[in-house]
């Protein structure tokens, strides 16, 4: 693994990258502290397939009408949260 930090990593994007695509995890520190991980990009392995859950899950016929309760909150609530 190796580690960079901010301002040379941008010095360095290419290079790095170039690390990342030969298998290589690379972090960017800002300070010494790390912030960012570089890794290779790995697509997925088939596309996914629609209907894939058909009869498996349940979804009522009316979950998205509107919420009378949550529409007067929204439209008739105050402006601020209250605690």
């Amino acid at each position: 693994m190796t580690i960079r930090n901010v301002s040379d990593a941008k010095e360095q994007l290419s290079a790095l990258l170039v690390m990342v695509e030969q298998g290589e995890d690379v972090v960017i520190a800002r300070s010494g502290r790390p912030i960012a991980r570089l890794i290779q990009f790995e697509r997925p392995k088939a596309p996914r397939k629609l209907g894939a859950l058909e009869g498996q899950i349940w979804i009522s016929p009316d979950f998205d009408d509107p919420d009378p309760e949550f529409e007067k909150s929204f439209y008739e609530g105050p402006l601020e949260p209250t605690t």
